[in-house]
């Protein structure tokens, strides 16, 4: 997992090579997401969900993570965020080596991203509840 794709070596070159192809997809990916977002009028930000019970809570993570307010209040399916994940994953295999550069991969990569998203969406949803209780904060 580490030292891949195995082309770049196990290196501290390797390592940065690794970390310029990620900064370039998300680079890439924000970019699409926020210019589609902008004319759809799409909001990218993660609101903390109105509820506070855990089960609805983490309901809304999921459902969010698939869905954006717009500019008018109502919420639609995140047509802006997939095109950023998915395009970014597909526009990346142009300049990635050739063991990660098949459609499977880019596919594969996209699903990650998705997944990211929910997991970055539930960090923010229940981080400050966490840090309260560990840090005993009120």
């Amino acid at each position: 997992m580490l030292n891949r794709p195995r082309e770049y070596g196990p290196h501290w070159e390797g390592f940065g090579k690794r970390y310029g192809m990620r900064l370039t997809g998300v680079s890439t990916g924000n970019a699409i997401e926020a210019t589609l977002g902008a004319a759809w009028g799409e909001d990218p930000r993660y609101f903390p969900s109105p509820d506070h019970k855990f089960g609805q809570r983490v309901k809304y993570v999921i459902k969010t993570t698939f869905i954006a307010p717009h500019r008018d209040g109502s919420w639609h399916p995140a047509y802006a965020r997939f095109a950023g994940d998915i395009g970014n994953n597909f526009l990346s295999s142009q300049w990635r080596v050739a063991s990660e550069d098949g459609m499977d991969d880019a596919a594969l990569r996209s699903v990650w991203g998705i997944l990211g998203r929910m997991g970055h969406d539930a960090f923010a949803e229940f981080w400050p509840d966490v840090s309260r209780k560990i840090l005993h904060r009120h």
